[in-house]
């Protein structure tokens, strides 16, 4: 597949006036993102006011040669992200000199290398292929280890969700030692995708906390009297007292040496000689610490300012420097899935909630993690399977608008056709509970499944248009259910800041806000906000590097100011169809920002609850010296010039240059809709415990009469 590039042919204008302005002034800062998912690997570059210059994605490949091996290879994914940071330079003009940051996130995958050359070693199931060196997170051949680990019940399962999941990282490694020729395996060195792209990138091998305290059960100082880091006791009771010779240095060492575990937005140092010579970039670019995909879409959303006053985040705006300030906002990054990201100050164990994690995203602040296994996916499936998927296609593609967007609009005639109050009422007796897929919060049960009350023998197109409607309401009945759950625990929620093509879906976000009671908001880069957040790590590295050489002030004159306000107003949008295969409905298991385009635009009568955004370029700091000397002030996009910790120093980052949000608030309480919202949701926790009754009836019959057969 080619190259695929966004704006392409549009930015002309301003891109000269880049090279005018900007680019004449030696100290012109610009920062790259980089984004590596299941398909593809994406590129974006941006300025100090946080506006993406330029974005480019190429697909990478993945083999699965036996059901549940799913393989990757590491040199193929460095190439590619080399190819798409050349590109993204290339079209935006910007020269690579003025590029002081660059910031990684990845999958949570399993990258494996000699610990004696750094050679690729391959992951099997065959070994034959050492270019395979890379086991993909959705990979699930390690579910008996999976099993024997969870067994243990170590404390360090305790903040992992009670128990590892077969995609993290140990049971692959436990997978390979029961699988790999014993001289192999212990000349093995492991790293989780992300902290391999900035070990490529400087050749220093620091890991984040992010990939070891999610998915390798690395626990920080001080949590469960932890001094190391890695549990010793752990390692050696789950059958790999490998890793733990030479202090860990296998998984990346210990916490003996302080430098060796990063939060988010630290700097790990700067790009060595060869990764500067195939990024196109120059060795004084600074690289920041690499974290999940999903905590880049975290990173990259919620600092959005909210186009209208929002109760408890207007509130916070006198931290505005303070890392306290990101509390209550949950980041929803949507995609074939869903996950929902929340920090608090103290630790918060919820049940069927991954964590809580300390120090991933800010040093003595803890993260939540939860999530819904099928999201996009859901739609997708509910949309293909029905009978009438071929005539919908049909008739979307005679009124030149993807499917999505005639069911939403098909809607709104059914409310007319059918004399219903809303939209919403026309699902009124129709009952569907989603887990086609397994549940992962907060019920936490792989064995759910999707149940349908209400459904006729109607195989038209009007059918297959209330059923999506339904699934759309399961999504956002759930989210609710998710939320209650982290808020009764302890949690504070004020907003939920989204991310991904599903914020297209004016029909979804109305429910989802109606549903939590919660106003939803909307980035400027629906599409982009993961690489966008992991442009935002190069800022917040490029300032933490050497906060004594990070005064530097640009100088511009008033009138090169008001010019450039004009161009950037004329650029602000969201980056759209990237994918040429999501015009076609084409669903991939991808990670949560590989994000299907096919949500796209609806009628204005479902859209019109979104206020517009205030288009104006962002946190431009204008200090007067005297009347003939007028010149801005941009530290990071007008961040101030004080010294600070990497934490607060990471929000200072996100807050300038994120920008503002669309607003979806939900309706009134007495609202009609809501009240029958309200009602339905008991409908859907009664479905819920309804088929764990009902299977464990079952099981209490069927497991005695199969073991009776053996």
């Amino acid at each position: 597949m080619p190259l695929k590039t966004s704006y392409s042919g549009v930015l002309p204008s301003r891109n000269k006036l880049l090279s005018q302005t900007f680019l004449e002034d030696s100290q012109a800062k610009f920062y790259v993102g980089v984004d590596v998912g299941t398909g593809s690997a994406r590129a974006c570059v941006i300025d100090h006011f946080g506006k993406i210059l330029s974005l480019a994605e190429k697909p990478i490949k993945r083999e699965e040669v036996r059901s549940n091996f799913i393989t990757q290879s590491s040199k193929e994914i460095w190439d590619v992200v080399c190819h798409c940071v050349k590109a993204v330079l290339q079209e935006s003009e910007v020269d690579p000199k003025n590029v002081h940051g660059i910031g990684f996130d990845a999958t949570c995958s399993l990258v494996v290398v000699s610990a004696t050359d750094l050679k690729e070693v391959a992951v099997g199931p065959d070994f034959s292929n050492n270019d395979q060196n890379i086991i993909l997170w959705m990979d699930h051949r390690a579910m008996k280890e999976t099993e024997e680990i969870n067994s243990t019940g170590d404390k360090c399962l305790k903040y992992v969700g009670g128990q590892m999941s077969v995609e993290m990282d140990i049971p692959k490694i436990k997978w390979l030692k029961n699988n790999l020729e014993t001289k192999i395996f212990k000349d093995c060195k492991f790293f989780n995708l992300p902290d391999y792209l900035t070990f490529k990138a400087t050749g220093r091998e620091n890991r984040s906390f992010c990939s070891a305290v999610c998915k390798q059960g690395f626990l920080p100082a001080g949590v469960e009297g932890s001094k190391l880091g890695w549990s010793e006791e752990f390692l050696n009771s789950v059958g790999l007292s490998e890793l733990t010779t030479n202090d860990f240095e296998r998984l990346g060492g210990s916490l003996r040496n302080k430098k060796n575990f990063l939060s988010a937005g630290e700097c790990v140092g700067l790009l060595d000689v060869k990764s500067a010579c195939e990024l196109g970039l120059t060795q004084h670019c600074r690289v920041g610490s690499g974290i999940i995909d999903a905590y880049a879409g975290w990173v990259g959303t919620v600092a959005a300012k909210p186009s209208s006053a929002i109760p408890g985040l207007s509130e916070n705006e006198d931290q505005k420097n303070d890392f306290n300030s990101a509390i209550g906002r949950l980041a929803a990054v949507a995609g074939t899935s869903t996950c929902h990201i929340l920090l608090s100050k103290d630790p918060i164990f919820v049940h069927g909630v991954w964590g809580p994690y300390k120090d991933v995203l800010g040093k003595n602040f803890w993260t939540a993690e939860g999530g819904q296994s099928c999201t996009g996916a859901l739609l997708a499936h509910v949309i293909k399977t029905h009978p009438a998927f071929t005539e919908l296609s049909q008739l979307a593609d005679a009124a030149s608008k993807s499917m999505f967007e005639y069911l939403n609009s098909m809607l709104e005639t059914l409310v007319r056709k059918r004399n219903e109050r809303s939209v919403v009422s026309l699902a009124k007796h129709f009952f569907f509970y989603g887990d086609y897929h397994g549940n992962r919060s907060p019920i936490a049960d792989p064995n759910m499944r999707a149940c349908i009350i209400g459904q006729s023998m109607d195989n038209s197109v009007e059918d297959l248009a209330v059923t999506y409607l339904g699934a759309c309401e399961f999504i956002s009945q759930q989210t609710r259910q998710i939320i209650e759950a982290m808020l009764e625990d302890g949690h504070k929620i004020d907003a939920i800041f989204m991310s991904g093509g599903q914020c297209r879906n004016g029909l979804l976000m109305r429910l989802l806000a109606d549903c939590t009671g919660l106003p939803i908001m909307i980035p400027r880069y629906i599409d982009a906000a993961v690489v966008f957040g992991s442009a935002l790590l190069g800022a917040a590295a490029s300032k933490a590097f050497d906060p004594a050489n990070e005064k530097t002030i640009s100088q511009t004159r008033r009138s090169s100011l008001s010019q450039t306000e004009k161009v950037f107003n004329d650029s602000y949008q969201p980056i759209q169809n990237l994918s040429g295969e999501d015009q076609n409905l084409a669903i991939d298991v991808s990670p949560l920002h590989s994000t299907p385009n096919y949500i796209s635009n609806i009628p204005a009568t479902l859209n019109s609850h979104i206020s517009p955004i205030v288009e104006r370029p962002l946190h431009v700091v204008v200090s007067a010296k005297n009347d003939k000397d007028t010149s801005i002030s941009t530290v990071i996009g007008g961040l101030q010039k004080e010294r600070c910790n990497s934490t607060d120093l990471l929000w200072k980052v996100m807050q300038e240059l994120t920008g503002e949000a669309k607003v979806v608030n939900p309706n009134n309480k007495t609202h009609p809709d809501r009240i029958l919202l309200d009602t339905k949701y008991q409908i859907f926790l009664d479905m819920a415990e309804n088929q764990i009754k009902y299977r464990n009836m079952v099981d209490r019959v069927e497991i005695p009469l199969v073991n009776k057969s053996k």
